[in-house]
């Protein structure tokens, strides 16, 4: 028997530390927990970027990243991605990386385009540099709406950090970097989840994505999270996205303790 191991992936303008309470809690119930930063991410209470790095870092790029992470372990991970996190989860999964994937407010896959509105929160304007920052008051109104401000301002300071142009630039619609196996019949379960109020991946989009597998026999499920944004995993509420996803874990038999 061996622990099973959970890979944290996290989604843009969010560092790793945006995983930490699920880190804790799932490794209390047992699991090895890992949430490793993105290529130039600083560590945790470092200095926060190496920008010529995190700047280089496109879809492929990260994907890979993960994917070396993962293929590291003694035993086949779950993947817990968050927004572009997400994406790359799906991604890994699909290509026999990984045992199950959690998609939570999920980037969306290539041919599933984003409202014209929200396709323009992703795209940086066109003075922007090779890192694109949000401020605090961009970071409330996008990603943390359903909370109040100095909530969001907490959130901000403690983790957020910019997203790179060139991962932005893969994301536009349509993308063929984005693009996942949404036809297989040998990949684990997959989980994907919504926030109703989501601005920044719109409840519509996952449902989208979601119908895209809809000729693949693996498993795939749908979550939506009433009154819910962008901010789910991180914000006051994740406990109750956790435990959903951790009850989703076992009703598919993947415990913490594995013979795999």
């Amino acid at each position: 028997m061996t622990r099973t191991p959970v890979v944290f992936i996290h989604g843009a303008w969010l560092r790793a530390s945006s995983w930490e309470s699920w880190a804790e809690r799932f490794a209390r119930r047992g699991f090895r927990t890992f949430a490793p930063g993105w290529p130039g991410e600083g560590p945790d209470g470092g200095p926060p970027v190496v920008p010529d790095v995190l700047g280089g870092v496109g879809l492929d790029v990260l994907t890979e990243h993960y994917a070396e992470v993962a293929r590291s372990l003694d035993a086949s991970p779950v993947l817990v991605g968050h927004s572009v996190g997400a994406l790359v989860a799906q991604r890994l999964v699909g290509a026999d990386v990984g045992r199950a994937a959690v998609a939570i407010a999920p980037a969306p896959v290539g041919g599933v385009p984003l409202p014209p509105g929200v396709a323009r929160l992703w795209t940086p304007p066109p003075t922007a540099g090779p890192l694109v920052s949000l401020t605090a008051r961009r970071f409330h109104r996008v990603l943390a709406n359903t909370v109040e401000g100095p909530e969001s301002d907490r959130l901000f300071a403690r983790h957020a950090m910019p997203a790179p142009r060139r991962l932005l630039a893969d994301l536009a619609a349509p993308a063929p970097q984005a693009v996942v196996e949404a036809g297989g019949t040998a990949r684990g379960p997959l989980l994907l989840v919504s926030g109703q109020e989501d601005r920044l991946v719109p409840d519509s989009v996952t449902r989208a994505v979601y119908k895209r597998y809809g000729d693949c026999t693996a498993v795939t499920d749908l979550k939506q999270f009433a009154d819910r944004g962008h901010s789910l995993v991180l914000d006051g509420g994740w406990r109750s996205v956790a435990d959903y996803v951790l009850t989703w874990l076992d009703e598919h038999a993947i415990r913490a303790q594995s013979t795999r």
